[in-house]
């Protein structure tokens, strides 16, 4: 089991700032790399089909910056597939997406969409990029995701960051199910600086995606130190 665990940092939402506005700042890609210069491991934007913050302009720019790790969050859909396979991040993350919704409100149901899945999958393991689903921490959906040829889960964790007391031994169990089985396990959605360490602790989690709560921070701190902190945070509680 890794040792460390990496930080992806989301900054969808300083394309909402911009957004708001219109114009051009503040520009994501410019936080990106502010972001990565700070101690980030790796970069996460999600490109939805409403274009409501990351445009196809930020995900071109930020998908060719040269050896960093991108993580593209985006539907399962053929438009998706086909801008991912053009672009070719690090990574992408198949994600539940209505157009209703504020932010992501739950995992991917693999298993009722697995044949829907599996030809996306498959188009983008062949060009090269590594496949996560976001999921609920259900064994289920972690062996439906197996099945699916997903390289790696992120464990949704927006209910446990809301305060369900029984969810953190779900997400211990989901877990160490996603190890046994060969995949990666990531997590991510909701987790801030008070709710973090029970999260990094798992060692079978080897990555974390945050991002509104690092943007937020930022206001009040700025993007550098309230990555460090996050940081020294993961660490502590991984190291017990």
């Amino acid at each position: 089991m890794s040792k460390n665990i990496r930080l992806g940092v989301n900054i969808d939402h300083v394309a909402t700032l911009r957004n708001a506005r219109g114009g051009m700042h503040p520009d994501p890609f410019t936080v990106a790399k502010r972001a990565m210069a700070a101690g980030a491991d790796g970069i996460t934007i999600h490109l939805r089909e409403d274009r409501r913050h990351i445009r196809d302009a930020d995900a071109e720019a930020i998908c060719a910056w040269a050896g960093v790790p991108i993580n593209l969050e985006m539907a399962a859909t053929d438009e998706m597939a086909a801008i991912a396979v053009r672009l070719r991040p690090h990574g992408v993350c198949i994600v539940p997406e209505r157009r209703a919704e504020i932010t992501t409100e739950g995992g991917l149901d693999v298993v009722q969409h697995r044949n829907t899945l599996k030809p996306i999958i498959a188009r983008l393991n062949d060009a090269g990029i590594v496949v996560s689903l976001f999921i609920d921490p259900v064994a289920a959906q972690v062996q439906a995701s197996v099945e699916a040829l997903a390289a790696v889960v992120e464990l949704h964790t927006g209910a446990y960051a809301n305060g369900r007391a029984d969810e953190l031994s779900a997400l211990a169990a989901a877990a160490v199910l996603t190890a046994r089985v060969g995949l990666e396990c990531h997590a991510g959605h909701g987790l801030t600086f008070m709710n973090v360490g029970p999260i990094a602790a798992l060692p079978e989690i080897v990555e974390l995606n945050i991002g509104h709560f690092l943007i937020g921070e930022a206001l009040f701190t700025g993007l550098p130190r309230a990555i460090a902190e996050m940081k020294r945070r993961m660490a502590a509680a991984l190291a017990g």
